[in-house]
């Protein structure tokens, strides 16, 4: 050994560690192993904080049965709020890609712990005999109990940044909404005309959309909460004493502030994966949805000239290299190609989930990557999307006014009064003309000027109503309906007036 390593051995021999590295023998015959991602786990910092978490809980539901002395239990315990905080996460060096179903995490976990532990107490790094990365750090516990638990916990401390996001996007469009509720335009269904909308109805949609995929996710987050701490290696709980298991949920609820709770039958969640397929699922809807809202953005801003042209995308950068003046809608294009990225990232949790085989899935590695990748840059491009691109999008009123009133869609609010075979001709003959249907009703007398004007109302064309023009009549009528006629069963009920008692829940 030299001044500038340090001598480790295992089960397969000796090998030399770099005198500073935290790190030991097992992290770095898993370094050598797997340089296939070239990216180490601690790109994904709530990660290393999730299993931090895991390993403090760990330490002190030891100390509490009695299977961990207390200085020993103390300084991993310090370590671990350490590495909580930040501290040494450029230590967990392992890649994000292994075999070994996270045992080179796991691992990777109890070295860095230990030899902090060790610096704490005033020992040398490597001196295992004093603090021992399995016989202490690891103890009563398994990669197989350890790795997915964190995993889950993760994901549970990431998706709150997310849903952060993607409720300040919603704002966002919302926003939008407001500030356009004014302004008519012509709708569309298959890209084809359809009937007259306010641009801000459609604005408030993208929000309404995203608020959805907030609450889904909400939803996907509490099958996290059940984890396996106390299985150990397949479940049975082997080399975890007694009272560990009740002990270490506890103390992982109050470290995590995450409502965890045990599985019932740990067997069955040591191999079960079917929780990943579910929250990858949930990420893919909200990216594709994601996507589609970014694609809408880029056909409405399509042009300048020779396209929609009804909205403005902030200028972000040059278009081209051979355009003069060329600008593309980068931020949205980005945002889609994101979504591509996670709806294939949701392919590799399937394949993985699936080929799991009897008592462990050993493939838990890339299903991890894959969800925290997922995440990561969904969040990311929420942010984008919101910050680079909506917030500063306008509208080309005068562009959406004009196509408004040569637009023959608002012939079909006038179909129930001229009949439907009437109102065909006349959009026929409004497209071949380039005249205005107002104008073509009026020389036909069907209707006189103050017929026809209150029949286009821009609120009434739009579903809103006329006496705010900022509620969809649509949702007014929906509200309504779901208010109790008087006299009827639920409406005594929710007066307390019902008849019969109801038998107690």
């Amino acid at each position: 050994m030299s001044a500038q390593t340090r001598t480790e051995t295992d089960s397969l021999g000796s090998v030399e560690i770099p005198a500073s590295a935290y790190w030991g023998v097992h992290t770095a015959r898993a370094h050598e192993n797997f340089p296939i991602a070239r990216r180490p786990i601690s790109v994904y910092p709530d990660f290393i904080r999730a299993f931090a978490c895991v390993k403090q809980a760990a330490a002190r539901a030891n100390l509490e049965i009695g299977a961990l002395d207390e200085q020993r239990a103390t300084l991993i315990d310090r370590a671990c709020e350490e590495i909580k905080t930040g501290m040494l996460h450029d230590q967990f060096v392992v890649g994000v890609v292994q075999g070994g179903a996270g045992t080179s995490s796991n691992m990777n976990a109890n070295e860095v712990i230990t030899n902090r532990a060790l610096e704490l107490a005033g020992h040398e790094k490597g001196d295992y005999g004093y603090i021992n990365p399995n016989d202490h750090t690891n103890h009563s516990q398994s990669t197989n109990d350890t790795y997915p638990t964190a995993i889950k916990i993760s994901l549970a401390f990431s998706l709150s940044s997310l849903l952060e996001e993607l409720s300040l996007l919603a704002e966002s469009f919302a926003a939008k909404g407001r500030e356009f509720s004014h302004i008519i335009k012509v709708g569309r269904t298959q890209l084809q005309d359809a009937v007259p909308m306010t641009l801000g109805q459609e604005f408030n949609a993208f929000a309404v959309t995203l608020r959805e995929d907030v609450e889904r996710l909400q939803e996907a987050v509490s099958l996290l909460r059940e984890v396996n701490m106390g299985a150990t290696a397949i479940g049975t709980g082997i080399n975890a004493p007694r009272g560990y298991k009740e002990a270490v949920i506890r103390h992982l609820r109050e470290i995590t502030e995450l409502d965890l709770v045990t599985a019932g039958d740990l067997v069955e969640s040591t191999s079960d994966t079917g929780v990943f397929v579910t929250f990858s699922g949930a990420l893919k809807r909200s990216a594709l949805k994601l996507s589609k809202i970014s694609n809408d953005l880029r056909l409405l801003s399509s042009g300048p000239q020779a396209g929609f042209g009804e909205i403005n995308l902030p200028a972000r950068q040059a278009g081209s290299s051979i355009m003069p003046g060329k600008v593309n809608p980068v931020i949205p294009e980005a945002v889609s190609q994101v979504a591509y990225a996670i709806a294939g990232s949701d392919v590799t949790v399937s394949m993985a989930v699936e080929a799991g085989q009897l008592q462990l899935n050993a493939f838990e590695p890339i299903i991890a990557h894959s969800l925290f990748q997922s995440i990561t840059w969904l969040e990311r491009a929420c942010q984008t999307l919101r910050v680079n691109c909506v917030d500063g999008i306008t509208a080309n009123e005068d562009r959406l006014e004009d196509m408004v009133a040569r637009s023959v869609t608002v012939i079909t609010a006038l179909a129930p009064v001229i009949g439907y075979a009437e109102a065909a001709k006349l959009a026929k003959e409004a497209l071949s003309t380039n005249a205005k249907v107002s104008e073509l009703v009026i020389s036909r007398g069907l209707l006189d000027q103050a017929e026809l004007d209150d029949i286009l109302q821009p609120a009434k064309l739009a579903g809103l109503a006329p006496e705010t023009g900022a509620i969809p009549i649509i949702e007014r009528d929906a509200l309504d309906a779901r208010e109790p006629k008087p006299g009827t069963p639920e409406a005594d009920a929710a007066s307390g007036d019902a008849g019969d008692p109801q038998p107690e829940a």
